[in-house]
């Protein structure tokens, strides 16, 4: 079955950078949407980014544009998220998850696989 686990979440003051990784198993990576979520307490489940892996599209949430980057290393089939310039409201529960579709047709409630989740802290 498809499993993720999500690693790299901690604890960063406002300005640095962290690199989350969402550890992929029991999918062929490649014909796989890959989308990074977060969640903050009494906050509606946010989608931050994404990338249809078929052709490499990756798409951000208008809150970090310019400030976070997703990636796929097909080889060890990770999908990284590197964030940037980190702020406050950038804390919660940072999620991935896999789907068999593309990104621009896949709203919250259709991806069908979701890894455990690790907790970004922002504070000074």
């Amino acid at each position: 079955q498809v499993q993720l686990v999500e690693s790299g979440g901690g604890l960063v003051q406002p300005g640095g950078s962290l690199r989350l990784a969402c550890t992929t198993s029991g999918l062929e990576l490649h014909y796989y949407a890959v989308a990074w979520f977060r969640q903050a307490p009494g906050k509606e489940r946010e989608r931050v980014s994404c990338i249809t892996n078929s052709d490499g599209s990756s798409y951000y949430g208008n809150s970090v544009k310019g400030r976070f980057t997703i990636s796929t290393d097909d080889a060890n089939k990770i999908v990284f998220l590197q964030m940037n310039n980190l702020k406050p409201e950038d804390t919660g529960v940072y999620y991935c998850a896999a789907e068999l579709d593309s990104c621009p047709y896949l709203s919250v409630a259709d991806w069908g696989t979701w890894g455990q989740g690790t907790q970004v802290t922002v504070s000074s």
